[in-house]
């Protein structure tokens, strides 16, 4: 009998959602009222950075209720790797090639988003059999650098992070990105230090009505 691979399965619905919300605050007054006021907006995918104080506490909330779509980013060895996917990450996110965080991940099952930014990177991203990797900082380059790398990796799941704001993220997809990251214009510290719930719904409500209709397969 053939075993599920997770980056399929992961890779089945990224592209479907479009857009993972990255949250980087200080504090985090209730995890699970800040996913459900995302998934209020339409956004289900959810990446809690590293750099979050107490982060395992607010995975650990994050994922109670039994949702998929809660992450954890900013991964940078196999030790935090491992502790988050015990506290209940369900892939991670790292700011650029790290195989110790892959090899971890991989034998845990749990798919990785890695950061790359040049197509050597990309490469050895690939080599590391990842499930997609991050073009970061996107606001490098912009969109077309995503055009350029469709040439050589016509296949692979690219997601633009850095820079992406509801002006911007449909031309990002328009030009190849399997998905974007929303960051501080969608999920501001202080929004979030406040628990204005509502607020972050409007934000991330505004930001998906912003995308294009979802592309049909080929």
């Amino acid at each position: 009998m053939n075993t599920p691979d997770p980056s399929t399965d992961f890779l089945t619905h990224l592209p479907k959602d479009r857009v993972i919300a990255v949250v980087r605050a200080p504090e985090i007054p209730d995890a699970a009222a800040l996913c459900a006021a995302l998934r209020a907006g339409g956004i289900r995918w959810i990446e809690f950075t590293r750099t979050t104080p107490d982060l395992v506490t607010h995975l650990r909330k994050a994922v109670a209720d039994g949702r998929d779509g809660v992450g954890a980013g900013t991964v940078m060895t196999a030790e935090q790797a491992e502790e988050l996917i015990e506290a209940g990450a369900q892939y991670l996110v790292t700011p650029g090639c790290r195989p110790a965080v892959a090899q971890a991940a991989a034998a845990a099952g749990i798919p990785v988003i890695m950061g790359a930014l040049s197509p050597t990177e990309v490469g050895m991203a690939l080599d590391l059999g990842v499930a997609a990797v991050k073009i970061f900082p996107a606001r490098a380059f912009g969109p077309r650098h995503f055009r350029d790398l469709a040439g050589p990796f016509p296949d692979v799941p690219l997601v633009a992070s850095g820079g992406v704001n509801a002006t911007n993220a449909a031309a990002f997809l328009a030009a190849g990105a399997r998905a974007v990251c929303a960051g501080s214009e969608v999920v501001p510290s202080a929004v979030v230090a406040a628990g204005d719930w509502p607020e972050l719904t409007r934000r991330a409500r505004e930001f998906t009505t912003s995308l294009p209709p979802e592309r049909s397969p080929a």
